[in-house]
């Protein structure tokens, strides 16, 4: 079963994306801010994250640089409810850049693509 790590502060938000991609039939891992990513990526192996950006803690952007130095090939998709972060150099990092919405069509298709071209990662 693909593994994938959520990280999002808002509750009704991470459960209507827990829900919706557990249908999609991945197992998914929940963080609520960016302080434990790296220790919840050792310990339980996603094959992608969901990240939010803005969050308690280090932000999004933050956060993605410190998963890009340790396991530069996990893929990660940045989900804000921003779409001026995509413009900013370091959310180039990501292997995609999703708007939050109520309908999660598009965190679904992002996270598809992202694991169809993903490399073996560390």
């Amino acid at each position: 079963m693909t593994r994938l790590l959520l990280v999002e502060d808002d509750d009704h938000q991470r459960l209507l994306y827990r829900e919706d991609l557990e249908t999609e039939g991945y197992e998914v891992f929940e963080e609520r801010d960016g302080s434990r990513v790296l220790a919840a990526i050792e310990r339980h192996a996603p094959d992608a994250v969901v990240l939010d950006i803005n969050m308690p803690g280090p932000d999004g952007l933050t956060t993605l640089a410190r998963i890009h130095d340790k396991h530069h090939r996990l893929p990660v998709i940045l989900h804000s409810a921003y779409s001026a972060y995509h413009e900013q150099f370091r959310s180039w990092l990501a292997d995609a850049y999703v708007t939050k919405s109520s309908d999660p069509t598009g965190l679904r298709t992002a996270v598809r693509s992202a694991l169809a071209k993903a490399r073996p990662h560390d």
